[in-house]
Parts: structure tokens; C-alpha cells; sequence
């Protein structure tokens, strides 16, 4: 992120919304967005693997649940947050990972400009693909100040997404669906 670029253009747009950015209140804020953004957007560029690949032989073969894994991300249609929990289901083939490293994969690509569909399925491609488990199911349930504050305006309104790859079958996505809706 060229962090002089985002200072200049919020300059830019609040002139462009007939702001006075030499008051009192704006003098700063093209500087603090500029901080926002590149704290909100820092998993652009990170690799999940650096996480994924710290791992633990194992004899397990049951599912792997991690739920409640709260995140925030942006937009890339609005620019404006969305938010909520995924839960990780995983079926481990030999090897089983740190809980906090499931955590920081969704660090990694919620942090970035992103559609919630994506954000569920590049968790699960991402597991697979690094620990290799014999399936691997994503759930993300998000609320979307897009709907919420603005358009439509349907504060409270939940999206979810699900993406399962591998051998998970239906019986496994009930059982983790059943956990998540205690």
C-alpha cells in the first residue's frame, strides 16, 4: 500500500464532499485512514501456509471442530466492512495443526478486499491444499454494513456461505452445523 497515495486521495475526497479538511476534526483524518486501511488490509500480500505448516503427526483420524472465530474484512464492492464468525471443520490424514494457526488462516485472507464467498472458500482451499486432510468443511456467518447502513438498510441480516472439499460428507456437515447452532 503507497500510504502517501491514500493520504492524498482521502485529502482529494473530502474536498470532493465539500469538507473543509483544515478543520478541526478532518486535519488528521486523511492520515488516520490511511493507518485504517493498512491495519485493516494487512493479510494482502501474507501467505496461510507460514501458518499452516507448523503441524503434529497424529494417529486421529476424528474431525478437527474450531467455532467461533470472530473476523472482520472489507468490502471490495462498497469498501465498507463486514463481519462475523467462521467455524473450521477438518478431518485430519496424519497430521493436525495448532488451533491459533486455523485462526490466523482466517487473519490472512479476511484481512484484505474481499467477497464473503471467496473469504470461505480460500480458507478451505487453503487447508487442504497445505495440511492435505482427508475433507475439510468452512462456514461463514457475516453481517454486511452494506445492507445494513446503507441500500436496503437491514440491520441484523446474516449471510452464510459453506465450502466442503474432500470426503465430508453430509452426515459430518450436519454434525458440525448442529455445533454451531448451541
Amino acid at each position: 500500500m503507497d500510504r502517501e497515495k491514500v493520504i492524498k486521495a482521502i485529502g482529494d475526497l473530502l474536498d470532493a464532499l465539500g469538507e473543509d479538511k483544515e478543520r478541526e476534526g478532518l486535519k488528521d483524518t486523511p492520515r488516520r485512514v490511511a493507518d485504517a486501511y493498512a491495519e485493516l488490509l494487512s493479510g494482502a500480500g501474507q501467505n496461510a501456509e507460514e501458518h499452516l505448516s507448523r503441524t503434529f503427526d497424529t494417529k486421529c483420524g476424528d474431525m478437527v471442530v474450531e467455532s467461533g472465530i470472530n473476523f472482520s474484512s472489507t468490502c471490495e464492492h462498497h469498501l465498507m466492512p463486514f463481519f462475523g464468525k467462521i467455524t473450521i471443520a477438518y478431518i485430519p490424514d496424519g497430521k493436525v495443526v495448532g488451533l491459533s494457526k486455523l485462526a490466523r488462516t482466517v487473519d490472512v485472507f479476511s484481512k484484505r478486499l474481499q467477497i464473503q464467498e471467496r473469504l470461505t472458500r480460500q480458507i478451505a482451499e487453503e487447508i487442504m491444499r497445505v495440511l492435505k486432510p482427508k475433507g475439510v468443511f468452512v462456514c461463514c456467518e457475516a453481517e454486511h454494513t452494506c445492507m445494513t447502513c446503507r441500500g436496503v438498510k437491514k440491520a441484523g441480516s446474516l449471510t452464510y456461505t459453506y465450502s466442503t472439499l474432500g470426503e465430508f460428507g453430509q452426515d459430518k456437515k450436519n454434525e458440525v452445523l448442529s455445533l454451531i447452532k448451541r
